[in-house]
Formats: C-alpha cells, sequence, structure tokens
C-alpha cells in the first residue's frame, strides 16, 4: 500500500488466459496482443474506459523495450491513445538506453525500489505502468505495484513471458471490481 499522500503505481496490462503478457520473437521484440495475437478488436466501451484512466496518468513508466516499441509507434499514430500517450510525461526504466527521443521522457537508472520511492513522492496523479514483462516482473517481485488493472483476453497461447515470475512470497490482493466486455475481462486488484 502506498504512503498517506503517496502517489499510486498503477499497472494496466493486457494478460491471456494462461497468464502470458508477451512472446518473444527471435529478433528480440516483443509483439502486442491485440495487433499479432488474433484477438478480435478492443470493446469501445473498454477502450473509453481505459482512455480515462490513461488521460488519469501523471507519468507512463516503462521498461526499455516497450519504450522504444511505443516511441515507434505513439508519435505518428491517430488512434483514441495518441494524445495522451504522447502528451503525458514518460519515464524509462533502463541501465542500457543512451536517449530517448520520444518527447517529455526522462530515463531513470539505479536500484528500482528507490527510483519507485522517490517517483511516489513527488507531487502529481497516479504513475500508470504499460510494461513490459520483465519490467512488470520486477516490479511485482519488489512488492511495488499499488493496483493491478489487469484486461484478460480470450486466448490462451501456452508460453511466452509471464507477468508473474520468482516471487520470493506470494503476492496478496484484494479484488475491487470485476467487469466483462465483449472483447476481455476486466479485474482490478489492489495490493494487501
Amino acid at each position: 500500500m502506498p504512503e498517506q499522500g503517496a502517489r499510486r503505481l498503477v499497472l494496466q496490462m493486457g494478460v491471456s488466459l494462461d497468464g502470458i503478457v508477451a512472446i518473444p520473437r527471435g529478433d528480440g521484440s516483443v509483439p502486442v496482443m491485440e495487433g499479432e495475437w488474433g484477438l478480435p478488436p478492443e470493446d469501445p466501451e473498454l477502450t473509453q474506459l481505459k482512455l480515462g484512466w490513461v488521460g488519469e496518468a501523471g507519468a507512463h513508466l516503462m521498461g526499455r523495450v516497450t519504450y522504444e516499441a511505443m516511441a515507434g509507434y505513439w508519435p505518428t499514430s491517430t488512434h483514441a491513445y495518441a494524445v495522451p500517450m504522447n502528451e503525458i510525461p514518460k519515464v524509462v526504466f533502463s541501465n542500457t538506453l543512451d536517449r530517448a527521443d520520444w518527447g517529455d521522457t526522462q530515463i531513470v537508472r539505479g536500484d528500482l525500489g528507490e527510483q519507485i520511492a522517490r517517483l511516489k513522492r513527488e507531487p502529481g496523479n497516479v504513475l500508470l505502468v504499460h510494461g513490459g514483462a520483465t519490467f512488470v516482473q520486477s516490479l511485482a517481485r519488489h512488492n511495488l505495484i499499488d493496483e493491478y488493472r489487469l484486461i484478460t483476453h480470450p486466448v490462451a497461447v501456452g508460453s511466452g513471458l509471464p507477468m508473474f515470475k520468482d516471487l520470493p512470497t506470494p503476492l496478496r490482493m484484494e479484488l475491487v471490481d470485476a467487469r466483462t466486455f465483449a472483447s476481455a475481462n476486466l479485474r482490478v486488484y489492489r495490493s494487501v
């Protein structure tokens, strides 16, 4: 749970029925579920809900792989998500990225827990995490995520990168919202 007055760290992520969030390709890139997993288009009502969540973000947090994919897509996209994705500040966690050309992006290095604690102490709206899988696994392993907004897609993929890996102890969560849409199920959990 976040300290009183601290910003919350919120994960918003799509996941398969079998808990997979990405399938790496041979070239190291990771396809997004909606584009390459044969899924139906996102339900417009779910899109509106997610747009509201994205609009509430004080910053988008992501790992290097997700940053590079998003930086190559959102600046020229006409999708409804493009405006908030481009306008809201971005924080990319990477020890290898040398520069970040996507507008209003800062690169953060060093101890993950210390850097997240620093960001949570800053004034502003929620810190919205988008991925990738390895970054989310690290956040979960250190119990840094305050709220999980999981969009479960109607597909099982059999292998790939799971959301949770190598947890030192079980993560207890409280279900705070559950909705069914034509294209996916939504579950919102808070860490307890």
